[in-house]
């Protein structure tokens, strides 16, 4: 799976983050400053953090009429000292206002992911272990969010029911078991992966030749167990209650891929101002 910016509804994310905070205008920064005043800003990182959203910003300006003059100094992955200029722009000081906080919304959320991804990488680093994010993304904004979790090193697991077979419990209890949801799912002709709760349904799955399973909410014992039982005849996944403080024993118990939703739904945002000075 290939994510970039270019994106028609990362495009429709901005346009609706415009809408929703402009609305009918900006009517504080139309009554107190003049419409041909110019300015220059920069956004200012406040902290370390791996930043991600920066190629937003001219998508931002263009939409509310374009600015001057644009320079963007980091890139997607790059991680921040405190005090950093990641942007500097001018052009009419009241796009700059207007765009203000749309601007610092999407660069704060997506570093925020950024950063918290890096850490789960960095959790892991020296194992066999791949780092996947999830689906528990903010309504709107998956793209957006898996390409900030991808700049921070996590490898992007599918984007949505679309893409990829995952058979959760509730889709095998809705197929009448384990084999039937398995042996229907193979009329897409893709690799079929499947959560299990017991190895009576582990045993059922590799028996039909999945090939792959998610080990679903055990302790990192309980899944060096079933991993060694398993041997190497289907990848492993393990998911449920991955945290920073856990995941480095998980990755020791040997599987192919940890996916954490934590990644996307508990990121805090990163703190990045902007800084306004008249031309």
């Amino acid at each position: 799976m290939t994510l970039d910016y270019s994106h028609a509804e990362i495009r429709e994310a901005v346009r609706r983050a415009l809408e929703e905070d402009i609305g009918t205008g900006d009517i504080t920064t139309d009554l107190c400053v003049p419409a041909e005043r110019r300015a220059m800003g920069q956004f200012i990182a406040r902290g370390r953090y791996v930043i991600a959203g920066l190629p937003l910003l001219p998508v931002i300006y263009e939409m509310r009429g374009g600015v001057d003059e644009m320079c963007v100094f980091a890139a997607d992955g790059d991680e921040t000292s405190d005090g950093a200029i990641l942007a500097r722009v001018t052009g009419p000081a009241r796009t700059l206002l207007t765009c203000e906080r749309v601007a610092l919304n999407f660069l704060q959320r997506l570093s925020g992911v950024a950063t918290l991804a890096r850490q789960y990488v960095e959790a892991v680093r020296g194992t066999q272990c791949t780092v996947l994010d999830t689906r528990k993304t903010t309504p709107g904004l998956r793209r957006l969010e898996k390409l900030a979790a991808a700049a921070g090193g996590v490898t992007n697991h599918r984007l949505g029911l679309f893409d990829a077979i995952l058979i959760k419990n509730n889709h095998i209890a809705a197929a009448g078991g384990v084999r039937p949801a398995i042996e229907r799912a193979r009329a897409a002709g893709l690799p079929v992966e499947i959560e299990v709760r017991t190895r009576a349904e582990l045993t059922e799955a590799l028996e039909a030749g999945v090939e792959r399973v998610l080990l679903d909410n055990l302790t990192p014992e309980q899944a060096a167990e079933e991993i060694r039982w398993i041997n190497g005849r289907a990848k492993v996944e393990i998911s449920g209650g991955v945290t920073l403080a856990n995941i480095r024993a998980y990755a020791e118990a040997g599987p192919d891929f940890i996916s954490c939703g934590a990644i996307t739904h508990s990121a805090t945002a990163a703190d990045i101002n902007f800084r306004l000075e008249l031309l």
